[in-house]
């Protein structure tokens, strides 16, 4: 009798985890659920950044190309003006090189 009666208990408390690691299992997947949810939320949030973030992409380059394009065209057109411009503006850098260069370090005599 005393056997029956432990064999009842062990089988009782046996059904008791069983039914208790099914509710954990059961809040598990919930969880697992609502984790895929929120991170599939986020993947269609990441999509939308990078459709607009390529859509602006996209613009900027062809204004660069229509602006390159029009520089192009320019010095085409005028070609001594813009060799001018950039003879001066060298001669404009040299010239300031050569007077930061002189007012930054004092003279030195190697002799």
């Amino acid at each position: 009798m005393a056997e029956t009666t432990s064999t009842a208990g062990a089988s009782k408390a046996a059904n008791e985890a069983q039914e208790a690691m099914k509710k954990q299992i059961a809040e598990l997947r919930r969880e697992v659920t609502k984790i895929n949810r929120t991170l599939s939320d986020q993947a269609e949030e990441a999509q939308g950044w990078y459709d607009s973030a390529a859509d602006r992409a996209s613009r900027a380059a062809r204004q660069l190309r229509s602006q390159a394009h029009t520089v192009s065209e320019t010095v085409q057109q005028n070609p001594g003006t813009i060799s001018s411009a950039m003879l001066l503006g060298g001669v404009f850098g040299v010239l300031l090189g050569i007077v930061i260069a002189k007012s930054s370090e004092p003279e030195r005599r190697w002799f």
